[in-house]
């Protein structure tokens, strides 16, 4: 144990963010460095509790209270082995990952919890910054070969373990760049994109290929990959998007958060979708819609509203989402405080009825209405309809799982089973192989919309079990079955 009375003298606490004024100027990531005798300060909070909890609430199984220990005791480069240990990729998790470790946390039950999250970024940066994340390079070949469709958190860490286990391993990226969402969807100012760049760096000099611009099922078929390699690894995402099917949906302004992120995150701001000088309306309360404020802010917005249907949720855990499981909590973003000091709104409890057109067919405005929850059904609240002005709107508001046609309908047409679960994703035995013979699927493909670190933990298990089927036998470990779902 780091130290037996940590919890009780030291405060939880977290980097400063950089001021809103200064910030929005930038794209830059939004915290200020954090120094090295706080996060001493905080890694002794940790109590190596006899039953870690966090590593329940972590699907990656991350041994925390050991790096925390190595931490407080300055043997980074042991904390980096530990962290390495379950975790490919603890840059990308360290920074976006909401941290169901922390909601699982002990200390958690009657204080507030370990500052896990930040302890971990500061270990992989500490170690990049002294060159001690170099390749791996596998010892030996075993000839085969195997295609990962997808270069999200899940196809890159799928990649990874099996070219270190030996295996000749190319990725399939549709975009021009590698990183899937974490490339497009993530806006610099949430992890800069050098986290993504440097990691490619190693997986190249470790042996794994990569081509971009390569839409599978489009430009190469099923049947082309089946030919070409042994086994096949999907992992696409959950990319196809849930719509809002309302009148005036067709007028110019309004855009998926998926079609708006993109071009601003290739240009940092310079966008074929601007919210310069526009008032914009974000549909939807989740991590994409902050996404969203946060870039019309840095745009320019004229103002900006979000709108979520669902209540507004309660500042503590409340009863019916007690320890150690992962409530849903008001948070205040980076991107929400923004908002707020810029004189935007969050508005809850709120369903859009109508998109109103102009003359020209460009949006101008949004018709709402206020509605009760969920176990009303959303009941309209007579007498609440108004009017909000609106010429950019961004729909924030979920996936339904992968996109259909192309790749998985091939795919489909060849499986000994259902292709699809009941809920539209790609159906996988214990071993993460679906109906269709060397075709394996992880990440939100076939879980469905998740977080990152449930990502990262399928890919690495998926690899496992892509190994087994190419050589009888795997020592890549295992964090998690197909079946395994968050504490609830």
């Amino acid at each position: 144990m780091a130290d037996p009375k940590g919890f009780l003298t030291h405060d939880r606490e977290l980097p400063q963010r950089r001021p809103v004024d200064v910030r929005i100027r930038d794209w830059r990531e939004v915290y200020d460095a954090f120094p090295a005798e706080k996060l001493t300060r905080q890694a002794a909070r940790c109590m190596d509790c006899g039953i870690p909890f966090c590593h329940n609430g972590c699907p990656l199984g991350n041994l925390i209270p050991e790096w925390n220990d190595l931490v407080y005791r300055d043997d980074w480069r042991e904390a980096i082995e530990r962290l390495h240990a379950t975790n490919n990729f603890p840059e990308f998790t360290g920074r976006l990952c909401p941290a169901p470790c922390e909601m699982a946390c002990v200390l958690g039950i009657n204080a507030d919890p370990v500052a896990i999250k930040r302890v971990e970024v500061e270990i992989i940066d500490r170690a990049f910054a002294e060159g001690w994340v170099t390749p791996q390079p596998p010892l030996a070949r075993t000839g085969k070969k195997v295609a990962v469709v997808g270069s999200g958190p899940a196809g890159l860490a799928a990649a990874q373990q099996l070219t270190r286990a030996g295996h000749d391993v190319v990725v399939f990226e549709r975009a021009d760049a590698i990183g899937g969402l974490l490339r497009y969807g993530i806006p610099e100012f949430k992890m800069e994109k050098r986290n993504i760049d440097r990691r490619i760096e190693q997986m190249v000099a470790e042996g794994t290929e990569f081509r971009t611009g390569v839409h599978v099922g489009v430009d190469v078929t099923a049947a082309q990959l089946r030919a070409e390699f042994d086994a096949i690894v999907l992992a696409g995402g959950a990319t196809a998007w849930r719509d809002l099917p309302v009148p005036g949906r067709d007028a110019e302004g309004v855009y998926q958060a998926m079609e708006y992120l993109p071009p601003a995150n290739k240009g940092f701001g310079d966008s074929s979708i601007s919210a310069q000088g526009k008032h914009v309306v974000v549909i939807g309360g989740g991590d994409t819609g902050a996404d969203c404020i946060g870039t019309a802010v840095r745009q320019g917005a004229a103002s900006i509203t979000q709108l979520e249907i669902m209540p507004k949720p309660p500042a503590d855990r409340p009863g019916s989402q007690p320890w150690p499981t992962f409530p849903m909590l008001f948070k205040m973003e980076s991107a929400h405080e923004e908002l707020a000091e810029l004189g935007g709104d969050r508005v809850y409890a709120v369903s859009t009825t109508e998109f109103v057109k102009d003359a020209e067919g460009r949006l101008a405005a949004l018709r709402l209405v206020d509605v009760e929850g969920p176990a009303a059904g959303f009941k309209p609240v007579p007498g609440t309809e108004r009017e909000i002005p609106a010429q950019l709107v961004t729909l924030a508001m979920g996936f339904l799982g992968p996109e259909k046609g192309g790749l998985l309908t091939e795919l489909a047409e060849l499986s000994a089973g259902e292709f699809f679960d009941p809920r539209g994703n790609v159906a996988r035995n214990r071993s993460y192989q679906t109906g269709v013979d060397g075709v394996f699927a992880a990440g939100d493909m076939g879980r469905g919309q998740s977080l990152i670190v449930w990502a990262i933990a399928e890919g690495r298990s998926a690899a496992a079990a892509v190994d087994e089927y190419l050589t009888g036998q795997t020592a890549l470990p295992v964090a998690i079955p197909p079946t395994a779902r968050p504490l609830v």
